[in-house]
């Protein structure tokens, strides 16, 4: 079996493979070329070239990495890993929290420890292509951090999840879904506040006039704001970004300093303007409120099919029971395997409330040179591919590719025609 999947896993990279650089996928349709979406209008020689070069080695990876978790979760149940590491804590101790804990430290640091070399990758690759700004202690830092969280809420949901299965059998699916609703809702609350700091420092705007225009905006759009929240990401990144989170009270509109640094204040108000788009139409309820739905379907599968595997296959993946903490690798590449699955359906509602999000901010800032604008220097500062293949856009963008987004809020008239290059982009 291994073996066999080792096989599949390889014609499978050959697949992707010849997919991502030779299928001549994302091309810029002839109807578009010229006009303000066509990255020709607003690129560099070099930019383009890099920008296509980069976003092709980052979907390749993107395409063999989740694959190959799912591998590394199969191996460690054929080859008697996770029996082992269930053996070795039991024999330690007689507590279950501890025994919980004892197992999942051992599992997350040897998966921490054989991706790494995947993550060192991916680092490498942003600072070489001149994306990642971040020194290497920098990230190695935000790295432990992940650990840490991950492996604190690995641990509650673990034992919940595995109590619940030796308390019930075959309804633990749904008391765990019931579950997942008021723990959703508790970290979206504390993710602003408690989460997000950990890695980066948040402070509110510096510049109080452009704080001022932005609650006007607010204001207009009946949206209840008081601060505007700055965080550091120039010591980490070159890429452009503003986000709103958190729920209720804890709810923040949030700038990186890049954006203000590289952005006129119109351009900087038509990105807000969509981030409260967002706000007005509800979209972060709509998330959750999806979310949930897509969470019972996958517990309820994961159930399901965990169940058939076991009863099937149970000796050769060295589980003899589902309430054995052994059998998690099994859980993790079960649901794995449906979010990976479940992501052109997730990704295609977002973006069509992007678009709603974009449309809003046309509608009230009525000013489409800044919008048209600020979506080309997005796609500079973070050499974004601008047409990506199907299975790209599918998979990948939660955002609709720059090209529809530019060529959807250009004015019909004056952005279809050429858009005539800034002398600075003339000379390279």
């Amino acid at each position: 079996m291994g073996i066999v999947t080792l096989l599949l896993f390889g014609v499978y990279v050959l697949c992707m493979y010849w997919y991502i650089f030779h299928s001549g996928g994302g091309k810029i349709p002839s109807a578009l070329q010229g006009t303000a979406a066509d990255p020709v209008m607003f690129m560099s020689g070099k930019e383009l070239f890099l920008s296509g070069e980069y976003s092709k080695i980052r979907n390749f990876v993107f395409f063999v990495a989740t694959p190959l978790e799912w591998l590394i979760y199969f191996l460690i149940l054929l080859l008697g890993v996770s029996r082992y590491f269930e053996n070795v804590t039991t024999s330690q101790t007689k507590w279950k929290l501890l025994q919980n804990a004892g197992y999942l430290f051992l599992l997350s640091l040897l998966l921490y420890i054989v991706l790494f070399p995947l993550d060192y990758y991916r680092y490498h690759l942003s600072k070489s292509y001149g994306i990642s700004t971040q020194a290497f202690a920098s990230w190695m830092k935000d790295g432990v951090i992940d650990f840490w969280v991950n492996f604190g809420t690995s641990l509650i949901i673990v034992t919940v999840i595995y109590w619940l299965i030796k308390k019930s059998e075959k309804r633990w699916w749904l008391y765990a879904w019931l579950l997942t609703i008021p723990f959703t809702i508790f970290v979206m609350f504390i993710q602003p506040v408690v989460i997000d700091p950990l890695y980066n420092d948040f402070y509110p705007l510096k510049n109080k006039e452009l704080e001022t225009k932005i609650l006007s905006l607010a204001t207009q759009a009946n949206i209840p704001a008081e601060h505007v929240y700055e965080v550091n990401m120039a010591e980490k990144t070159n890429a452009l970004n503003a986000y709103v989170t958190g729920i209720g009270s804890n709810s923040r509109i949030v700038l990186w300093d890049t954006t203000l640094n590289r952005l006129t204040d119109n351009e900087i108000l038509f990105i807000m303007a969509h981030e409260m788009g967002h706000y007005v139409e509800k979209h972060i309820y709509f998330g959750i409120a999806g979310y949930l739905f897509l969470m019972l379907i996958g517990i309820w599968l994961t159930a399901k099919i965990m169940r058939r595997l076991i009863s099937r296959y149970g000796q050769v993946l060295k589980i003899n029971k589902i309430s054995s903490i052994r059998s998690y690798p099994l859980f993790l590449l079960i649901t794995s395997i449906l979010l990976f699955a479940s992501n052109p359906v997730s990704n295609f509602i977002s973006r069509y409330q992007e678009t709603r999000a974009d449309q809003y901010a046309i509608n009230l800032m009525n000013d489409r040179e800044a919008a048209v604008t600020a979506f080309q220097k997005l796609t500079i500062s973070g050499l974004s591919e601008v047409n990506p293949p199907l299975l790209v856009k599918w998979f990948r963008y939660t955002h609709p590719p720059m090209l529809e987004r530019i060529y959807k809020v250009a004015d019909t008239g004056e952005h279809k025609q050429n858009m005539p290059l800034k002398e600075e982009q003339k000379k390279k």
